[in-house]
Order: C-alpha cells, then sequence, then structure tokens
C-alpha cells in the first residue's frame, strides 16, 4: 500500500522540482494541490524553518495526511543576508520574479562583493504535529544581469561556485542535480522512507 504524501505548496515549479528529486521513492504516492485541496498558508514566520514549519504542519492537519513543505530564501552577502527569508516578496506584494530581480540588481550596482547563497529548509509534518527538519545550502555569486532561460526566482542571476553559467542557463535536471532544494530533500529522504517502509507508524 502506497503512503500518501502532500506537497505543501501550490507553485507548480517548486511541485516539479519535488517531484524530480523525490519521486522514485518507493512506496509514496505524492499529492499535489492539483489532487488535494488546501488553503493557502500565510508566511509569517520570521525564517525559513518558521515558514516551512507553519506550511507543512497546517497542511498536514487540514488534510489528515503526511505533508511536505519547503522554503527558500536567497541570501546576499553585501546586503545582510537580505532578501532571505522574503525573496518571494522582495519587490513588495504581488510583484513578480522579474521585479525581485530587477531590485536585487539595483541594490548591488556598483557593489564589488557579490557572493550569494540559496538556502532551503525543508519540513515533513505529520497530522499528529510531529515534524522533521532538513537543510540545503548552494553557495555562488549574484551575476551582473540575468541569463538564462529556465528555472524561476532567482536562477537567472544565480551562479553556482565553481560555476560560470547562471541556475537558469543549465537544464533543469543539471540544475537538480546540484541544487538547493536538491540538497534539503536529499537530507529528508532516510525518514521518507522510514514513512513508506512502515518502520515510521502514523
Amino acid at each position: 500500500m502506497a503512503f500518501k504524501v502532500v506537497l505543501a505548496t501550490k507553485n507548480p515549479h517548486k511541485v516539479e522540482e519535488i517531484l524530480a528529486i523525490l519521486g522514485d521513492i518507493p512506496g509514496i504516492e505524492w499529492l499535489t494541490f492539483r489532487d488535494v485541496p488546501f488553503s493557502d498558508v500565510e508566511e509569517v514566520g520570521e525564517t525559513l524553518e518558521e515558514n516551512a514549519i507553519l506550511k507543512a504542519t497546517a497542511v498536514a492537519r487540514e488534510t489528515g495526511l503526511p505533508a511536505l513543505a519547503e522554503d527558500t530564501g536567497l541570501e546576499v552577502e553585501a546586503l545582510g543576508g537580505a532578501p532571505g527569508v522574503r525573496s518571494a516578496r522582495f519587490a513588495g506584494a504581488g510583484k513578480d520574479y522579474r521585479a525581485n530581480n530587477e531590485k536585487l540588481l539595483r541594490l548591488l550596482e556598483g557593489v564589488r562583493n557579490r557572493r550569494a547563497r540559496f538556502r532551503t529548509v525543508a519540513v515533513l509534518a505529520l497530522p499528529d504535529g510531529r515534524t522533521w527538519k532538513a537543510e540545503g545550502v548552494l553557495e555562488g555569486e549574484i551575476a551582473g544581469a540575468p541569463r538564462g532561460e529556465h528555472g524561476f526566482g532567482y536562477d537567472p542571476l544565480f551562479i553556482p561556485e565553481g560555476e560560470t553559467r547562471t541556475l537558469a542557463e543549465m537544464p533543469p535536471e543539471e540544475k537538480n542535480e546540484i541544487s538547493h532544494r536538491r540538497r534539503a530533500l536529499e537530507a529528508m529522504r532516510p525518514i521518507l522512507h522510514e514513512l513508506s517502509s512502515g518502520k515510521l507508524r502514523l
């Protein structure tokens, strides 16, 4: 019998990446917002960890199923770690990825230190309130202008350490091999195997 696990996000780009990374775990049937309706969760946490826990626990409680959530932030050294937890809303509520990228480039105009990192915190929550957390980090720097047609968010501006290409210049499968999201989700894999094998009691 397959265990059903809900992906606690309504971002189709994130759903696609999570399924590409964890979709091969035997015994788990992944459900998305298209399969199981759940309410929007307001991301009012002050950290990535708080937001991931908020989303996972709320969706697990509402659906009665295990839920996997993640929150990701871009932390730019010269900006004191901003945009960080506010990465998705950096340019203001309702603004798109392009507006966020444009604001970031404006703030870094003339700045020589372009060091940055992507950080993802993933949380698995059970309906009874138990949670597990994992983190993934990808170091790199901010490009001078957007490059590439793949990915989403800040991918056109982020050059991983040891690379000359931005994440958006990499094919999706190549990005998913090295990404911050993959590192967090792979760290979550052992507990998901325990769930699918029945070692972890619901």
